[in-house]
């Protein structure tokens, strides 16, 4: 599948597989930003990237489980979803569960970012089937 994506910012990565699509689900998202995440405080991290999914499809935005081991730090809204229509600026929210500020640089890899593809529902109301 190819889909179209944008560069925001000069410094922004195109999110890449780690070792390639046949032994990674998620691609690394990376910052475009410098900040400091202090204890129990969020921000919204910039990636510089803007893509165009087709309809059917969103983008899954999890956590890397390193980061999540050694300093703390989440997405509280996990997994965060990027809808087919969204044109904006992909920013990943991070929440600072440690005891220490932790610091992002730019380039540094803060989410996983995962496409999946969903099946729009229309509801019938009506009476449900009984179950045992």
């Amino acid at each position: 599948m190819t889909t179209k994506i944008k560069r925001l910012h000069a410094d922004a990565k195109l999110p890449v597989y780690a070792h390639g699509p046949e032994e990674d689900a998620g691609m690394d998202l990376r910052s475009v930003e410098e900040v400091t995440i202090h204890p129990h405080q969020t921000y919204a991290v910039a990636t510089g990237l803007s893509i165009e999914l087709p309809p059917g499809y969103e983008a899954q935005i999890r956590p890397r489980s390193g980061l999540a081991f050694k300093h703390s730090i989440t997405i509280p809204n996990s997994p965060g979803t990027i809808d087919p229509a969204y044109r904006g600026e992909i920013k990943v929210i991070l929440l600072n569960l440690g005891q220490s500020p932790f610091v992002i640089q730019p380039g540094d890899r803060i989410a996983q970012m995962v496409i999946a593809k969903y099946e729009a529902i229309h509801w019938l109301e009506d009476e449900l089937s009984d179950t045992t």
